[in-house]
């Protein structure tokens, strides 16, 4: 059976950053979430059988600078001042993780508190995997990041991202 690039590892993280440039604020929002130095490449929503859930602790010393690295990731931005933005990505795992596959879910919004976010990317999650094998998962959850725009209109940005280690 031909397995190509599948991630055995997973992490989660999650930042904001503030700047008066709009991509700054991106970059600041990436350092938060210690991801920075990585040539990131955004994927689809599907955690692979067998991929490990681990700490982000664990997972960023195995990458390295400039490493082409796979994530889901879930991205918003505003410069609105006393704007609230989210940004959350849900995990719906299956009941048997060694041999089924999970989804991953990107939400983003605005208003939202970072509860209100991750629970409806949870949800996503869930009904994304529920309405491929009929069945509930074994278990959920999500990693969200809200942020305010400051009255200065400051660009706010904040990212949820699931990292993939191969």
């Amino acid at each position: 059976m031909r397995q190509g690039l599948v991630p055995k590892k997973v992490f989660f993280t999650s930042g904001v950053g503030r700047h008066k440039e709009m991509l700054e604020s991106f970059e600041m929002a990436l350092r938060d979430a210690g991801i920075e130095k990585f040539n990131l490449v955004t994927v689809s929503s599907i955690l692979p059988p067998n991929c490990d859930i681990i700490q982000k602790g664990e997972g960023l010393p195995t990458l390295y600078p400039g490493e082409i690295v796979f994530t889901v990731m879930s991205r918003n931005s505003s410069n609105e001042p006393s704007r609230r933005i989210a940004a959350s990505i849900g995990c719906a795992i299956p009941k048997d993780p060694v041999k089924n596959f999970g989804y991953l879910s990107e939400h983003h919004s605005y208003g939202e508190t970072e509860q209100c976010a991750g629970m409806y990317a949870e949800k996503l999650a869930e009904n994304m995997l529920f309405t491929w094998t009929k069945e509930k998962p074994g278990k959920t959850m999500n990693i969200s990041k809200t942020a305010e725009v400051d009255d200065e209109g400051n660009w706010t940005t904040v990212i949820s991202a699931a990292v993939f280690i191969l």
